[in-house]
């Protein structure tokens, strides 16, 4: 049996190896998720939407869909399927787990996978907006990047960047009201996108090197006749506008700047989306620690309330009060905070919206508030 001394020593060694294990196995537990979290934030391949929406049926101006978080939301959007598209407005029935929508266009056949798109069209400007525009390569450091130029007639040009596993399609809805203006619009793809270069990891930098294809365009801008720019963001193209902002040597050639559900805290987006899926918020850090181990991030740097940019020009911050994806808190904070961050900002909530569909719950809204804040803008046209 052995002496009471060793007995101890026994159950001493146990309890340290068993202590050891147990934090082994934690903390492979804790990398382990870190890794996927980052993976899914940080690889393009996670961040392309799929088709999770049915077509139930179709009936002359109608189409019927399986209910789903996503088929209830209001406002006009886009459906798309594989090789195919239509416009859908409002939803104007509901029973028995069926929405049924306004329909502009050909619905797929009944049973179609399909999803909705904020960007409502997935065609061109000329095709979707009846617009003259041409495809146009950006030099960047990566290689050329295409991009959509719809001419206008003022020295003004709008750069639009558009979100994560987003494309161009997502500044048609704003092309109308921009080109009235007689402002050109330069909608600007950048690395990892389909067409453009892949970054040398092949993943995303959340803005943090994206910047730099941003600033190629408003180089190409400035080399075609553009005497200054206005940045137009959407999500995670607010981050790379705010990027640009605080790095560029071109920063000061913008003259106003317009947000659409912007990231203005990449820290706070993820603690929103941790509770989203039911992860502790706790784990956060461990997600950041593993992307910044990745890809070199700073996630501080993207805090634009705590790290505002050098330069902060007139600026329209659009977000919807219904934002699953990113905070709108982070925005009403950053708006709140204008005043002693010495950066000119008007703030528009529309409250039914989800995330980046402001325009689409309101597009005369939001078309108003857009033209009355680019012709306040000294300098613009």
């Amino acid at each position: 049996m052995g002496s009471p001394t060793v007995r101890r020593h026994r159950r001493l060694r146990l309890a340290l190896v068993t202590f050891a294990v147990v934090l082994l196995l934690l903390s492979g537990g804790l990398l382990g998720f870190g890794w996927y979290y980052s993976g899914q934030l940080l690889e393009p391949g996670n961040a392309r939407p799929g088709y999770r929406d049915t077509v139930t049926s179709s009936a002359s101006g109608t189409v019927s869909l399986a209910e789903s978080r996503v088929t209830v939301l209001p406002g006009t959007w886009g459906l798309v399927w594989p090789g195919g598209g239509a416009k859908i407005g409002p939803v104007t029935h509901r029973s028995e787990g069926t929405v049924v929508r306004e329909l502009q266009g050909t619905a797929p056949a009944d049973g179609t996978m399909v999803r909705l798109e904020t960007s409502v069209w997935s065609t061109d400007p000329t095709t979707a907006l009846d617009l003259e525009y041409s495809e146009v390569r950006i030099p960047t450091e990566l290689g050329d990047a295409p991009a959509w130029l719809v001419p206008a007639t003022s020295s003004t040009w709008v750069v639009a960047v558009h979100g994560r596993g987003g494309s161009r399609t997502e500044a048609l809805r704003v092309m109308p009201a921009l080109h009235t203006l007689g402002l050109p619009v330069l909608a600007v793809t950048y690395r990892n996108d389909d067409g453009a270069p892949r970054s040398p990891d092949g993943l995303y930098h959340l803005g943090d090197t994206e910047w730099r294809d941003v600033e190629a365009a408003v180089d190409y801008a400035r080399g075609h006749g553009a005497r200054n720019v206005v940045l137009y963001g959407w999500s995670m193209g607010g981050a790379i506008v705010g990027q640009f902002l605080g790095r560029s040597a071109l920063a000061g050639d913008v003259a106003a700047v317009v947000l659409d559900a912007p990231v203005v805290s990449w820290t706070k987006t993820l603690e929103l989306q941790s509770r989203n899926r039911g992860v502790p918020e706790q784990l956060v850090p461990i997600a950041e620690l593993v992307s910044d181990w990745r890809v070199d991030l700073e996630f501080d740097r993207f805090d634009l309330l705590d790290h505002p940019p050098a330069r902060r020009p007139p600026t329209l911050l659009f977000h919807g009060g219904a934002d699953g994806t990113v905070p709108v808190q982070a925005s009403r904070d950053l708006a709140a905070a204008a005043g002693r961050l010495d950066w000119p900002m008007h703030y528009v909530e529309v409250p039914a919206a989800e995330h980046t569909a402001a325009w689409n719950v309101d597009p005369e809204g939001y078309d108003r508030a857009l033209t009355d804040f680019l012709d306040s803008v000294d300098g613009i046209r």
